[in-house]
């Protein structure tokens, strides 16, 4: 689904990637770790095409094609999905206007007429009985007052409505409490299947007790340093990134 080879990119001449190489099938759960400053995020808002990085060298693949030279919206109508860390408040814009335009763009670039009103409700109402969601959660504005906890709640269900063939997650367990982070989780968990890949961008171990990765990669200053299973995100917790030398 997604290959990344060779990947280097700076931001005003500063090499912030050092040739990654990445590669994820559908129905596959990947974790990248790696400390402050590593570049993960980096990572995830070039794959999603954020245009202030600069691509010096190497080639991302979606589904076989090539697709550095594509807009962020380009991408997303392809399948790709970003959920933010910190993510942005649009007041006057209820949640349930922002997801079905959202989802009605995608539909549009896809060549398919909106979706009907009465399947829209009836998949917003059960995609809010999974992450444990209040329906008046849906006419309020887009995350304007949402606490931390509220505000990933509604990136995951962003995801669900979207239904994307890869998601990128740079740091959703960030600032969730431990019943905030397993909701989140079941989501997360309840969304992935055989035909979609998901990518988990974390500082820590703790989200990957709930959402068990395939794939573990250490990203440190730049470069893609190790790889292995779950094991590894537990040598990690225990002992830190101290242990783990650039190559």
């Amino acid at each position: 689904m997604l290959k990344i080879e060779n990947l280097h990119v700076s931001i005003e001449e500063k090499p912030l990637l050092k040739g990654i190489n990445l590669h994820i099938n559908a129905g596959e759960v990947h974790a990248i770790m790696g400390p402050n400053g590593s570049g993960k995020s980096t990572l995830s808002s070039v794959i999603a095409g954020k245009k202030e990085y600069k691509v010096t060298t190497g080639i991302i693949r979606f589904e076989g094609e090539k697709i550095i030279h594509l807009s962020p919206e380009e991408r997303a109508q392809r399948g790709i999905f970003l959920s933010f860390q910190d993510p942005i408040e649009i007041p006057g814009v209820s949640v349930t206007n922002f997801i079905r335009t959202s989802v009605n763009s995608l539909r549009k670039a896809r060549g398919l007429e909106d979706m009907p009103i009465h399947d829209m409700l009836k998949t917003i109402r059960k995609k809010l009985e999974i992450f444990g969601m209040d329906k008046n959660f849906l006419s309020r504005s887009l995350n304007e007052g949402f606490s931390g906890g509220e505000k990933k709640r509604n990136e995951i269900f962003q995801m669900a409505m979207l239904n994307p063939k890869l998601s990128i997650l740079d740091e959703t367990d960030s600032g969730l409490d431990i019943d905030a982070l397993r909701t989140v989780s079941q989501g997360i968990n309840a969304f992935k299947s055989k035909k979609n890949a998901i990518l988990i961008i974390t500082h820590y171990y703790r989200i990957l007790k709930y959402i068990v990765p395939d794939f573990v990669h250490v990203l440190y200053r730049g470069k893609m340093v190790k790889s292995g299973g779950k094991k590894l995100a537990l040598d990690i917790e225990k002992n830190g990134y101290s242990w783990i030398k650039p190559v």
